[in-house]
């Protein structure tokens, strides 16, 4: 069978850019799973009916943004997408033999609310929608070390609507993958210092008023649909920040 791209093009985009985002189009619907090597070139070209050379320019576009990677003698692939992008790398914490350990983590509060105005735009969706807000501590050997407000549009996460948090994993992106089949494909993250509130610092175990680390992120899926707002809060003399410089 072969597609006919002519009905996929939109004014101006190249042949090979509207390949490209056809399939784009067969990962974002989950056709194309994570981790799962995609048909070969001569395959996909007949398919779609283009030249080897068209096919091999959209799938380096693809490998450029991440969506694919090529493993050399093998074949290409769809990747796995963001396991964690731990917050882990702004803040220093050690267990008492001072070896550097992940969090463990626990749900504190689950609500389910309208969205706010920037909510509903950032996450495409309906003000008669819902979100679902999460508030999630982070500790370490029995200490709270981090503090987390994440909020997710329901009508793609509504798998978790009604599961014990209990169950819940450690890492969220695995489990956003598991269980309701959203891929965080990238992260943007925007770091700050305020201070905290009482509530936030009883919740750590600090006092009001102590300084912290404010890390705002927005996760993105493969299409670049926004899929999760988060606010993590640590201790501020735990920050610490490394940079590659050449």
């Amino acid at each position: 069978m072969t597609l006919n791209l002519t009905t996929l093009a939109s004014p101006g985009q190249s042949r090979y850019g509207t390949l490209a985002a056809a399939l784009r189009q067969r990962v974002i619907e989950g056709e194309w799973h994570p981790g799962q090597m995609i048909p070969s070139e001569a395959s996909l070209a007949t398919s779609y009916g283009v030249a080897l050379g068209t096919l091999r320019q959209a799938l380096a576009l693809l490998v450029q943004d991440g969506v694919l990677r090529r493993q050399h003698g093998k074949g290409t692939f769809v990747s796995r997408g963001l396991d964690n992008a731990s917050m882990m790398r702004f803040f220093r914490f050690q267990s008492e033999e001072g070896i550097a350990s992940t969090p463990d983590s626990r749900i504190l509060h689950r609500q389910f609310r309208h969205p706010t105005s920037t909510e509903a735009k950032v996450f495409q969706i309906d003000a008669s929608d819902q979100v679902m807000q999460l508030e999630r501590l982070r500790s370490l050997e029995g200490q709270p070390c981090l503090l987390e407000t994440i909020v997710l549009p329901l009508p793609l996460f509504g798998a978790l609507a009604d599961s014990d948090t209990e169950g819940w994993d450690d890492l969220l992106y695995p489990m956003y993958q598991k269980k309701c089949r959203v891929l965080v494909h990238h992260a943007q993250d925007e770091l700050k210092f305020s201070q905290l509130n009482a509530k936030q610092a009883s919740r750590l175990k600090l006092q009001a008023g102590h300084p912290c680390v404010l890390v705002e992120r927005q996760a993105f899926d493969v299409g670049g649909r926004c899929i999760e707002r988060r606010t993590t809060r640590g201790d501020a003399f735990s920050f610490t920040y490394m940079a590659h410089v050449k």
